[in-house]
């Protein structure tokens, strides 16, 4: 599975990872969102995220929120 990462064009220092390029299911609320790269099969998210948590929350929402620290 790819993973695609975005970054919240409203929200400071709030992320997000997602299943499609295009961010569909990511809450609009914090959108715009912008795309900022994308993890492989193979490739380990940053910041030692798990992945398995990451497809799973993927799975079941769409997508995974993540911050980071100011």
């Amino acid at each position: 599975m790819r993973i695609f990462m975005f970054a919240s064009q409203a929200k400071d220092g709030l992320n997000a990872f997602a299943g499609d390029a295009e961010g569909s299911k990511l809450p609009q609320r914090y959108g715009p969102w912008g795309i900022t790269g994308v993890l492989q099969a193979r490739q380990n998210p940053p910041h030692k995220f798990s992945r398995r948590t990451i497809e799973t929350a993927i799975g079941e929402n769409g997508f995974q929120l993540w911050r980071t620290k100011a």
